[in-house]
């Protein structure tokens, strides 16, 4: 885990969701998504709770 996945983390976080995260970070949606799987399976927990295209925090 690096300050990239971390500032990755917590700009899906602000912005509420992967494509505007995407877009503030001047990044691809799939690579966003991509990095905070990898992300969640470094650390052995699922962030977000996935519900249709929501992302809601997990606690």
């Amino acid at each position: 885990m690096g300050l990239d996945d971390l500032l990755i983390f917590q700009t899906v976080l602000q912005e509420g969701g992967i494509t505007r995260a995407a877009n503030r970070l001047n990044r691809v949606q799939s690579n966003i998504t991509t990095r905070i799987r990898q992300l969640e399976d470094d650390l052995g927990v699922a962030l977000f709770l996935r519900e249709g295209k929501r992302l809601i925090p997990s606690a």
